[in-house]
């Protein structure tokens, strides 16, 4: 529904790909994986048991696996039908109320599973692996304790109930074994038939001792923040040669024929689909809505882990805030290079210190997330890339704002810092420096109570209904941001914006903490009022209409023009 794709150099050897998955709950009806009932029954279901997937997602957890034992592919296989027809059916069984306790099995499979939910739980469990349903012969107790394979499910039931939720999962002809019990005292004794392999205390597998490394930046790093603009000489090429190379570059170019290969209006929910800053599905049977938007910087949290970890979550704040919702929560995924190099640990804790603070003053909690680490190929690591999911909450699903110009005529405005003054940060980790000049340089930087502040005139003006369109202004800066809004909507702009000697930082800086919004004439004294009474600069810089494009004397195209080059822009880049 909402995302982005990023490419840079860094991630060629090791390409990251995080998902997010948003579902609904009544309240009262959560399901947790605590299994506190002693004597329960444990009930594998789902696919069956085989080699692949193992030290898949736990091996890169850590890298201590012995080299010598030959394993089999790390890559777990899907099987897309069948996870749907798992998740029906674990929906069937905990509608029975029968169910005390659900567990996925993910990284380190059964294991991790069986040692969380009992620990959970603060009991122990018992396992018998004979049990298990195993899709190759000869497996080791090793081998199906630690198997990745997808589309499996615990669960712990009463002995009474166990026939009943077991019809439920043959209904849905889903395989569903009896391999243990829980048990009072917190071990964990895990069996082949008669024969104990693991007889061990659940807390030291559970509560492992955690050590603090130290982190050091590297003098490269130091390096890279010690930028000047008078450093970067003003490109020969014009504004408009410049804009029409950053909206073909892959990083902001249409990604069309990217999700156009999804189907996004299934369930009949979409209000908002892929495209503009966050995606808007509408919760049937209320008038509300939820949005969706995932959002990760690994170039700024390269140059500046603290800031650039604000920076990511301020801004899939700012998206989910451009479609009119407030920011209810957030999951990330923290995807980083070796944590035993002081430069990457400091990177991994600058940036969690920078997102902390972020969330602390937006006011919007961490409730889920993970870590992805040694993303590392031949001592070469990933840029430091925290990926933030962000959910938000409309009360009125019909105010829904998209990031596109929604009609002629409209006044188009600049909510935060104008054009008029620029500085080095405006250009520090932007997609312009490093696409136009090759590098990679800068000093970020974010005031994250302003970014609040910006977010609250945005948001209270689409709920007070005096905007038509929102979008955040990042990638490419104000420029781009301008030329996405007028090729969304098929419309023209003109502009006069108010632009120093520096024209590159002022038209493509990606200063933080501003937002795009076009709306009626008579709309404009209520919006600067709710702007000035929060502290927050707001700037006109022209009206929709008419076919062209035009910012001052430096840029005057068609919008069909920028519009067949940021839609091409990815297929181009890949040949």
């Amino acid at each position: 529904m909402g995302g982005e794709i990023c490419f840079d150099d860094s991630y060629s050897a090791n390409p990251l790909v995080n998902a997010m998955c948003v579902g609904l709950i009544e309240a009262d009806k959560i399901a947790t994986s605590a299994a506190s009932a002693v004597d329960s029954v444990v009930l594998l279901v789902g696919a069956g048991t085989g080699r692949d997937g193992i030290h898949g997602a736990s091996g890169l957890a850590s890298r201590t696996f012995e080299e010598e034992v030959e394993l089999r592919p790390t890559v777990q296989v899907g099987n897309p039908f069948l996870e749907k027809v798992l998740i029906e059916a674990c929906l069937e069984a905990l509608s029975t109320g029968l169910v005390h306790a659900i567990q996925d099995l993910g990284a380190a499979g059964l294991t991790s599973a069986a040692i969380e939910s009992a620990n959970s739980g603060g009991r122990g469990i018992r396992l018998d692996l004979s049990q298990v349903h195993q899709r190759e012969d000869g497996m080791s107790p090793y081998e199906v304790m630690l198997s990745e394979s997808q589309e499996r499910m615990l669960l712990m039931v009463a002995p009474e109930n166990v026939d009943a939720i077991r019809a439920v999962f043959e209904k849905w002809d889903v395989t569903c074994k009896d391999i243990g019990r829980v048990v009072a005292e917190p071990v964990a004794q895990i069996g082949d038939g008669s024969n104990l392999v693991v007889d061990l205390p659940i807390s030291p597998l559970a509560d492992a001792p955690q050590y603090r490394l130290e982190g050091k930046p590297s003098e490269e790093h130091l390096e890279r923040l010690n930028f000047e603009l008078d450093s970067v000489e003003l490109p020969e090429a014009g504004a408009q040669e410049v804009l029409l190379k950053l909206l073909s570059s892959p990083n902001i170019a249409s990604k069309e024929g990217v999700y156009r290969q999804y189907d996004h209006q299934v369930q009949t929910n979409t209000v908002v689909g892929p495209g503009s800053d966050a995606a808007v599905l509408r919760v049937k049977g209320t008038g509300k809505a939820i949005a969706v938007s995932i959002d990760g910087n690994g170039r700024l949290c390269q140059l500046d882990p603290y800031q650039g970890g604000m920076i990511v979550v301020a801004e899939v704040c700012r998206n989910l805030t451009c479609s009119g919702a407030l920011p209810l929560a957030m999951t990330d995924c923290l995807n980083f290079g070796s944590p035993e190099r002081p430069d990457i640990y400091y990177q991994l804790e600058e940036c969690i210190r920078g997102m902390a603070e972020a969330c602390k003053v937006l006011d919007v909690p961490v409730v889920s997330g993970n870590v992805s680490l040694y993303n590392e190929s031949r001592g070469q690591a990933i840029f430091p890339t925290p990926v933030v999911g962000g959910l938000g909450l409309l009360e009125d699903a019909g105010k829904a704002t998209r990031s596109a110009f929604a009609g002629e005529g409209m006044v188009v405005a600049l909510l935060g810092a104008d054009t008029s003054e620029v500085e080095p940060y405006d250009l520090a980790g932007s997609e312009y420096l490093q696409r136009i000049h090759g590098r990679v340089e800068g000093s970020p930087r974010i005031d994250i109570n302003f970014e609040k502040r910006v977010q609250q005139v945005c948001r209270w003006a689409i709920e007070q209904g005096r905007i038509t369109s929102a979008h955040d202004c990042s990638e490419g800066g104000l420029a781009v941001a301008l030329a996405e809004c007028s090729i969304q909507g098929a419309i023209g702009f003109t502009g006069e914006l108010p632009v120093p000697e520096r024209w590159d930082a002022a038209l493509f800086g990606e200063r933080q903490s501003r937002i795009v919004v076009s709306l009626p004439e008579e709309q404009w004294a209520a919006l600067a009022g709710l702007a000035s009474g929060l502290g927050v600069p707001v700037t006109r810089l022209g009206y929709t209409g008419g076919d062209r494009f035009k910012l001052n004397a430096d840029v005057d195209i068609t919008v069909s023009e920028i519009s067949k080059v940021w839609n091409n822009g990815l297929e181009a880049a890949g040949g």
